[in-house]
């Protein structure tokens, strides 16, 4: 592999890119935002499966590339019982197709993976797929690739998992009293009661009512609710919460008016309106509570979940489908930004799916308000490109500083090194351009190296 990959081709700013590189290279991982499970570290034996259970069943980037290019999402998926039989069919259809990944993050990701960590330099094609399945499956089984050897190999400092609000945390819990030791820690996140056109929301609705002991049946008494349970997160270890939504529409509502809304959705008489205008006033109650606890709140909005229909009804969520949509920022935020946006106990990190904002909204808001901090390219955006794009767009409004460094954001255990290095690398890409262009000099560039590699996101969710 080669070991220049991704830095410029001119040579100036490739030397600068490599000493930045080699200051930056070996720090340690912080994941403060991610979807990994924390039940794989809850046991200390625990085994991650099959070569498909870890690279392609629970990946979204892998089933939607395959699905685009007509192979079908049952050859992607165990037919019932997981066989090894069904393993190594979805195996090989995949091998089959790989050449889809190629110039595309994934493919840089699970080459990476791969090769770092599996030791295969082997390409993965049809001919080599079960030689390469076979070797993969082999270290699986060894100690030193289970979850929590791989936690310490990849020199993470710190682990925050993503976790509904009715999440009783056992597994956080079993951590803590193994004595292990290292840093995974949990994240708040409401979603399920606080969407009240979620499908689940009255079920999720009785189990915050259980895991709370407040027996939820008006709008106050949710939030005593939400308040108690995001008390318990930060005795857990939580430092952030997360928000997911459709737009980043907010609203203050009074109690009178939130409980209206709160009492039609009881009595499943809530329209799609009330939907809008509750999640909305519920962001401005969360920002609040942020206030309170101290609790750094993220925003992830502008995801059209599930839009293909038939896929979603056979197979569920998490399947590829989800599709950006346009998003406005300015006036959606303005009323939380009003309320909350001044007070410098307050952060909010946001993250977009649509790039157009960047310049034109997510900057200046970030180079204005105290409180808020730009996320990293998220998702589909999430790639080397993506963050050139970012930088170019963002940092001469908002500065690095505004920004909260880099997540991972990924249910893929295996590929958070993968992903931190290729940031690491478009970041000292980036400032070597700036070095010889004399925007920077080279001690500046590389503090601000470490910053964005480390130290932002280490500073900005109080790790």
């Amino acid at each position: 592999m080669y070991a220049d990959r991704t830095f410029s081709p001119d040579p100036a700013t490739r030397d600068v890119a490599r000493r930045l590189y080699a200051s930056v290279a070996r720090l340690p991982l912080i994941c403060p935002h991610g979807h990994v499970d924390p039940r794989v570290f809850a046991d200390p034996d625990y085994h991650f499966g099959t070569p498909a259970d870890l690279f392609i069943i629970p990946d979204h980037y892998v089933l939607r590339m395959l699905y685009s290019q007509g192979v079908p999402m049952a050859s992607l998926l165990p037919a019932g019982p997981n066989t090894e039989a069904d393993h190594r069919r979805i195996w090989q259809a995949f091998a089959d197709h790989f050449y889809l990944f190629r110039g595309t993050p994934t493919g840089m990701w699970i080459r990476d993976e791969l090769r770092d960590i599996f030791g295969i330099e082997e390409k993965l094609t049809s001919a080599s797929a079960q030689r390469i399945y076979d070797a993969i499956a082999e270290k699986l089984t060894q100690p030193a690739f289970q979850p929590r050897a791989l936690y310490q190999r990849f020199n993470i400092e710190v682990l925050c998992t993503t976790d509904a609000a009715t999440d009783d945390l056992i597994h956080h819990q079993r951590i803590r009293e193994s004595g292990w030791g290292e840093r995974i820690l949990p994240t708040f996140r409401p979603d399920g009661v606080l969407n009240i056109d979620d499908p689940g929301w009255r079920s999720n609705l009785d189990r915050l009512s259980e895991v709370s002991g407040v027996s939820i049946s008006d709008y106050p008494s949710l939030i005593r609710a939400l308040e108690e349970r995001r008390a318990f997160f930060k005795q857990m270890g939580a430092t952030a919460t997360d928000h997911a939504a459709l737009t980043p529409f907010t609203v203050a509502l009074s109690d009178r008016e939130a409980d209206a809304i709160f009492q039609r959705a009881l009595r499943g008489q809530a329209d799609a309106d009330d939907a809008r205008i509750f999640t909305g006033h519920m962001l401005m109650q969360m920002a609040r509570m942020s206030i309170e606890d101290g609790l750094v709140m993220q925003l992830h909005v502008g995801a059209l979940r599930n839009h293909n229909q038939a896929v979603f009804g056979r197979f569920g969520p998490n399947k590829g489908a989800d599709i950006p949509i346009a998003t406005e920022y300015t006036r959606n935020l303005q009323p939380l930004l009003n309320a909350f946006g001044n007070d410098t106990r307050f952060t909010l990190v946001l993250f977009t799916l649509d790039e157009a904002t960047y310049a034109r909204e997510l900057a200046p808001l970030a180079g204005h308000y105290p409180a808020v901090r730009l996320g990293p390219p998220w998702w589909f955006h999430d790639s080397l490109n993506g963050m050139r794009r970012f930088f170019d767009q963002v940092m001469e409004t908002a500065g690095i500083y505004n920004t909260a460094g880099f997540n991972d954001d990924t249910r893929a255990f295996c590929s958070i090194p993968a992903r931190h290095d290729l940031w690491r690398r478009a970041v000292c890409d980036w400032l070597a351009g700036l070095v010889v262009r004399h925007i920077v000099d080279e001690d500046d560039a590389r503090e601000m190296a470490e910053a964005l590699s480390y130290g932002l996101a280490r500073r900005t969710y109080r790790l």
